[in-house]
């Protein structure tokens, strides 16, 4: 990175020159807010270092031009202990962060490297906003070689009447992949029927695949086709195939053997002409051994196989799918929006158990709760888990030794997620925390983390 040190100190600038630059950091220095300001004119840097007091202009004033005449580098401001107020105002102009006077040489290149990380991810962020008009329509995101491989089977199998079983944890997008199959081959103009086979109680579920006759049962009106013949030339999914009870398993069985249904309540077949596909976040073939799932019809099922990994194991999609899934929800919701750097490094620490419906519900209710265009950290945060961390048999919870050990540890949990939630940027952690930065300042002090 290409860092400015703006100070009146000579000492300072030269020590800090040194250091920056045995990290790999190209670095100049000036000694006046004024002449830093004219440098910037001319020649771009990513980072300032910049002074709170200095004569002449200080750095509050040096911050507010920089940023009316559009400065791009992040400002990181420097003060004395016993002027915290004047670094407030800076974080509050949009400075980036804030080293106090003295400062360790290890705290200073950390600060830097964060500062250098916040710009990858804002280039990040602008580089996916860019090329999410490619995505609007797409099926699926497909940037790791896990997606890549699912794309390619999918794409492969789509042209062709076999039987495809899809299979994940909830969440991982297991109908998209069978629409997107759908729509890929010779039948995209027919129908595409899906039905969850454990959403619907055993006693109606024959009648929604098969339909029924007029009398068949109390209630039944009038004919009623079933979903096979609703799907007739187009895609039946069968979601959550591993819930069908057995009875229905032979049933299915059957109609895939035959091509052809029989209505409850009739006693002639009907010819159906159906692509089948099926998903479950089951363990099918646990339910095939424990005999909860018919082995020929696994078998009949089971001709090209699926299966989708979660989220957890394929972060390199996280970056654009956050961001195409963003620009859906604000497009649902007929507003602009856009993710800020934490926000993206917020969504890359959270482990998404639901997969990617946790993370579309999370991002849809960032859109629709968010005060402004850009959405911050915080708006994860708040629809994290309760800190709740399983203690391991094999060691024991301690209990703590007194009240004050007990809050002085939940503190220290809460604070050292909201400076990981934010990239080590100590404002944002305040602003995620609700509280001042000169009460966050002491917090890291009394509780040993600054």
């Amino acid at each position: 990175m290409k860092i400015l040190v703006v100070d009146d100190d000579p000492g300072l600038r030269k020590s800090l020159g040194l250091l920056l630059t045995g990290d790999g950091h190209a670095v100049a220095a000036e000694s006046t807010a004024l002449d830093a300001l004219k440098r910037l004119e001319g020649e771009a840097f990513d980072v300032v270092l910049c002074d709170v007091r200095m004569p002449g202009m200080d750095g509050l004033e040096f911050l507010r031009r920089h940023r009316n005449a559009g400065g791009k580098a992040l400002v990181i401001v420097m003060s004395a202990y016993g002027r915290d107020d004047a670094a407030i105002a800076a974080m509050k102009d949009g400075a980036y962060d804030y080293l106090p006077k003295p400062f360790r040489p290890d705290e200073v290149l950390l600060t830097v490297r964060k500062a250098e990380e916040r710009e990858r991810l804002r280039g990040r962020v602008a580089e996916l906003e860019a090329e999410v008009e490619r995505y609007r329509d797409a099926d699926m995101v497909a940037d790791s070689a896990a997606m890549r491989h699912v794309l390619d089977l999918a794409t492969r199998v789509a042209p062709h009447p076999t039987t495809v079983l899809i299979t994940g944890e909830s969440g991982t997008g297991k109908e998209v992949v069978a629409r997107a199959i759908h729509r890929m081959s010779p039948r995209r103009e027919r129908s595409f029927v899906a039905i969850n086979c454990g959403a619907i109680p055993d006693a109606l579920l024959e009648g929604e695949l098969f339909g029924h006759a007029r009398g068949a049962f109390t209630g039944a009106v009038a004919d009623k086709p079933g979903l096979f013949e609703r799907a007739s030339g187009g895609t039946l999914l069968l979601d959550e195939v591993g819930d069908l009870p057995l009875p229905l398993q032979v049933k299915l069985l059957r109609v895939l053997q035959e091509g052809s249904v029989r209505r409850v309540g009739e006693s002639h077949e009907r010819r159906v002409d159906v692509r089948l596909l099926a998903a479950t976040a089951r363990d099918i073939e646990a339910e095939v051994r424990g005999s909860r799932f018919r082995e020929d019809l696994y078998y009949r099922l089971n001709v090209v196989r699926i299966h989708l990994p979660p989220l957890r194991e394929r972060p390199d999609d996280l970056d654009r799918l956050s961001v195409v899934l963003l620009a859906r929800a604000a497009r649902r919701a007929g507003r602009s929006a856009r993710l800020s750097p934490e926000a993206l490094a917020a969504i890359r620490q959270r482990p998404w158990a639901g997969n990617v419906r946790e993370l579309e519900n999370a991002i849809e209710r960032a859109v629709v709760l968010a005060r402004d265009d850009t959405i911050g950290a915080e708006a994860f945060v708040e629809t994290a888990r309760p800190l709740d961390y399983p203690v391991s048999a094999a060691e024991p919870a301690r209990a703590p030794a007194s009240l004050k050990e007990a809050i002085d540890a939940a503190e220290r949990d809460v604070v050292t997620r909201a400076l990981d939630v934010s990239g080590g940027n100590r404002g944002e952690a305040a602003r995620i925390l609700g509280v001042s930065l000169r009460t966050l300042y002491y917090k890291l002090r009394q509780l040993g983390l600054g």
